[in-house]
């Protein structure tokens, strides 16, 4: 296997794109323009910051996990830290090469109340090839963010520096937020395959006894059937029909739950591990959750 690069902090990630010191430890904007491309091969990079990418043209061919981007068509990536991305360079260098890259360290906000909302900016577990395309419109407002930014840490830091900085991150992702939206309203035919697929997956999987053999299936089991990334397929589903995947999941058991209520003398437990719970009180939890009722209250009643 291929040595790993990794870059711990903001520092690192300006000396390996040769770009001299950085402004700030914790925050960096970087003008691809200006970038030197390195040489061809084979770079793999995991890095401890976040990183929010747009390029209209890259030279090299970017891999996370077993997908592939090249930004051709001027789009959107969010890679959330720890995880691993595959850089392989090509010979081709284009005269027109732009983009831009805002990278924040968690600790520029850990102590921030958008610390603790950073969990709720979904895309950045998305699968990179699930990038998000945006209209000129969209490119302009977000680009007035970075320079924004920017400007901030081209400033002498002073007693607001920081909030402004961080006030401006949230901005920008908030806008992420709503076009991600976009997105997925613009692409209701190809999401409505999605969800028929699901349908199927789940229907198949409980018809023919997976919940017995593998247990409830996870996001991840039926994120990998439709070849999308689980938090992707949470939130186009969310969108579509108002129940995230794990709401979809929970349908099915329900509903396979019920059947075998109705028509076996099985027990709640015996129920219970047959559809894959590992403790029988989480069920009987899960299905009031689900129907108001518990498990014996619903059989007596039907």
């Amino acid at each position: 296997m291929d040595d790993l690069l990794h870059l711990r902090t903001i520092s690192d990630l300006f000396r390996f794109l040769n770009l001299g010191p950085a402004h700030h430890p914790l925050v960096g904007v970087v003008d691809f323009g200006k970038v030197v491309e390195h040489t061809p091969g084979e770079i793999r990079i995991k890095t401890d910051f976040y990183s929010v990418m747009y390029k209209n043209y890259c030279r090299n061919h970017i891999r996370y996990g077993r997908k592939t981007f090249d930004f051709q068509d001027g789009s959107l990536v969010c890679i959330a830290p720890n995880q691993i991305i595959t850089i392989d360079n090509d010979i081709e260098i284009k005269e027109d090469m732009m983009g831009w890259g805002l990278f924040f360290h968690p600790d520029l906000i850990r102590s921030t109340p958008f610390g603790f909302r950073i969990k709720d900016f979904n895309f950045f577990s998305y699968e990179i090839s699930e990038a998000l395309h945006l209209s000129e419109k969209e490119k302009q407002l977000l680009y007035d963010c970075i320079l924004k930014i920017q400007s901030e840490l081209t400033q002498n830091i002073d007693p607001h520096s920081q909030g402004l900085i961080v006030s401006n991150i949230e901005l920008l992702l908030k806008y992420c937020t709503r076009y991600y939206g976009r997105q997925f309203i613009t692409r209701k035919d190809a999401n409505r395959d999605v969800m028929v697929r699901v349908e199927k997956i789940l229907k198949n999987y409980f018809e023919t006894g997976g919940d017995k053999e593998h247990g409830i299936p996870s996001v991840k089991y039926v994120a990998d059937q439709v070849n999308l990334s689980p938090g992707y397929l949470s939130d186009l589903l969310k969108k579509e029909t108002g129940l995230n995947a794990q709401d979809h999941i929970h349908f099915f058991v329900i509903e396979q739950a019920k059947t075998i209520l109705l028509q076996t003398n099985q027990s709640i437990s015996e129920i219970a591990y047959s559809l894959g719970f590992e403790y029988p009180q989480y069920f009987s939890r899960l299905f009031k959750q689900k129907t108001g009722k518990t498990p014996l209250e619903y059989r007596s009643l039907n």
